[in-house]
């Protein structure tokens, strides 16, 4: 699977992930061929590009849920697009915190980790799906680490507005990479301004959501002034959540961090993402688990057969060259690791779990 730009799309690619309509009505079903049509529908979107299938690639499984995932995702977007518009035009706003609600009541009680999509992103819409995935990241992430129902919902509510500041902004500062000082300096200063906003915004939370946000802010322009001890867990969170969305999701800058190249480069800064938050989130999705199939250090390709609770990192793998197994977590394979998912074919099922299981091996 790959992400191609809008621009680069040809007739015939087969879509990997289905396109929806604002509405949540889906317009072009998985494994569907692009024709010159669907090509200029996607433009008329102005999504910035689409995930296509490599041309040998098998379709790769999608459960009931992950589909409704991607329909959740489709159908409250356009919510928060207006609510955040309202609050920014001086305009009444009343969802923001019935959209928190929704998003806890879906995301924040599972004790199971679920496949968390990349949603298709236009110009216009980047930050307000930003939001909604770093909000429903929040929400699982908070619910693994035990937040109280108020400081959870704050969190959620803050991680729904901590980009307002850009949608004011305007000029694709969201998803561009190659921001010049001046332009960092404004997005700093217009998301010290938003957060201020946020104490009359949300009434009797809004003392809450201004903290998490301005700490937010300020840890990413300086974080060495601001430790983790003297954070607030929601601002940890949220911490951890926009960084792992922003390195995973498309943009034009270049092509979409894979999740495991993602988590370590967080892993790797503790200074500035807190451990613990940082195991919530491991602990809330898929990253590597059984079927995936990945790289190594030694230039060999393997198949993940037993996912590794205790380091998602160092999981059981198959080497596809002699059929060898390794276990990377124990001490003689210090020296092998996993540097990404496969760049074609990811996720592709070389066996299937139930085969996994007859083999002797815990999925």
């Amino acid at each position: 699977m790959q992400f191609v730009k809008t621009e680069d799309l040809k007739t015939g690619m087969r879509l990997a992930r289905p396109i929806y309509s604002k509405k949540g009505v889906l317009l072009f079903e998985r494994n569907s061929k692009l024709s010159a049509l669907a090509i200029d529908s996607v433009r008329n979107f102005g999504l910035l590009g689409i995930y296509i299938l490599e041309p040998a690639e098998p379709l790769p499984p999608m459960t009931v849920e992950d589909l409704e995932f991607e329909r959740f995702q489709t159908r409250t977007i356009f919510s928060i697009q207006d609510e955040i518009d309202n609050i920014l035009y001086g305009k009444k706003h009343t969802k923001l915190q019935m959209i928190a609600n929704m998003i806890i009541k879906n995301f924040g009680h599972l004790d199971n980790k679920i496949n968390f999509y990349q949603n298709l992103r236009s110009r216009d819409d980047y930050v307000y799906r930003h939001s909604l995935n770093v909000a429903i990241l929040c929400t699982m992430m908070s619910h693994m680490l035990n937040l109280k129902r108020e400081e959870q919902f704050q969190t959620v509510l803050a991680a729904l507005v901590h980009d307002i500041g850009k949608v004011h902004l305007g000029g694709g500062l969201a998803y561009r990479d190659d921001l010049s000082e001046e332009e960092q300096m404004q997005i700093y200063t217009e998301a010290m301004k938003s957060a201020e906003m946020m104490e009359n915004v949300f009434g009797v939370d809004g003392a809450g959501v201004r903290r998490i946000c301005t700490q937010a802010v300020k840890k990413e322009k300086e974080p060495e002034q601001l430790p983790n001890h003297k954070m607030l867990m929601g601002e940890k969170i949220l911490a951890v959540a926009n960084r792992y969305d922003e390195l995973t999701a498309m943009s034009l800058g270049g092509e979409r961090k894979s999740e495991v190249i993602a988590i370590q480069k967080i892993i790797d800064n503790p200074e500035m993402y807190d451990i613990q938050v940082v195991h919530a989130l491991i602990q809330s999705i898929k990253i590597l688990f059984p079927g995936v199939s990945v790289e190594l250090n030694t230039g060999d390709k393997a198949l993940i057969l037993v996912e590794n609770t205790d380091n998602i990192l160092r999981p059981v793998v198959l080497c596809f060259h002699d059929n060898h197994i390794l276990d990377l977590s124990l001490p003689y394979n210090d020296d092998i690791r996993i540097v990404d998912i496969m760049k074609t074919l990811d996720n592709r099922y070389i066996m299937d779990i139930e085969s996994l299981k007859k083999a002797g091996f815990n999925t």
